[in-house]
């Protein structure tokens, strides 16, 4: 395992070059890990690295409902999956919650880190790195996308949304790049409104935006998988 500073799945390109290969950094939703993604991930181009990072913390089984003493024995039982960081529901429940600021904030760094880290680790190209981010790992990948929009050649951001942290960023050189946001019209726990506003701050900034709502609720169907596995094939050099 490269010293990497978070936990992460590598998968090399099927086959090997003397120079260095594009990548993929793949960030899951809340409450999954590493290899959630994968399935959908080995569909790209196998030109590509792919390295699938885990969400630093552990998501707790904590309700809302529970009282101070019962969520801290809660808080003892892992409940399985990780979170990039808790919510923030100030705003009015789930529908407008927001990342919790200092987390979101250490996440994004852990992730840079761990892309500086990784880039060094398994000769990638920083030509062509790309994200793919599902829900929370959208909103992050969002997030990396206006503080560096030079350090990435894509993005795919699925069922995620554009944090209020990041929605005022103008960074001057989005201009043309190519992003792919997908929603769910049934979605209960992002809504699709959500990820279009994502979508026209996007366009707004001059970023080549590919936006389609599916039949699906928080999850990945047939039909976006196709479309956002051609839209990586034409970001992608074919060997």
């Amino acid at each position: 395992m490269a010293n990497i500073p978070l936990e992460h799945v590598h998968v090399e390109p099927e086959s090997s070059s003397d120079s260095p290969a594009p990548a993929v950094f793949v960030l899951h939703g809340r409450g999954a890990d590493e290899e959630d993604l994968l399935p959908i991930a080995r569909q790209l181009p196998d030109t590509l690295h792919v390295v699938s990072l885990r969400a630093p913390d552990r998501l707790m089984g904590v309700s809302a409902e529970q009282s101070e003493a019962e969520a801290r024995g809660a808080a003892e039982q892992y409940r399985g999956g990780y979170t990039w960081y808790e919510l923030d529901m100030s705003a009015g429940g789930l529908h407008r919650s927001q990342p919790h600021a200092e987390e979101f904030r250490r996440s994004i760094d852990l992730v840079s880190e761990s892309i500086d880290a990784a880039v060094e680790a398994y000769d990638l190209d920083t030509g062509n790195l790309g994200l793919f981010g599902f829900s929370q790992g959208s909103i992050t990948s969002l997030a990396l996308l206006l503080e560096n929009p030079d350090r990435f050649a894509w993005v795919v951001a699925l069922h995620g949304y554009l944090a209020e942290s990041h929605a005022d960023l103008e960074p001057p050189n989005l201009t043309g790049k190519p992003v792919f946001v997908g929603a769910g019209s049934s979605d209960q726990i992002i809504p699709a409104q959500r990820a279009e506003a994502a979508a026209e701050r996007l366009e707004e900034l001059g970023a080549d935006v590919s936006f389609s709502v599916y039949e699906a609720g928080h999850g990945v169907g047939r039909d976006e998988l196709d479309e956002l596995v051609s839209f990586v094939e034409r970001q992608v050099p074919q060997q």
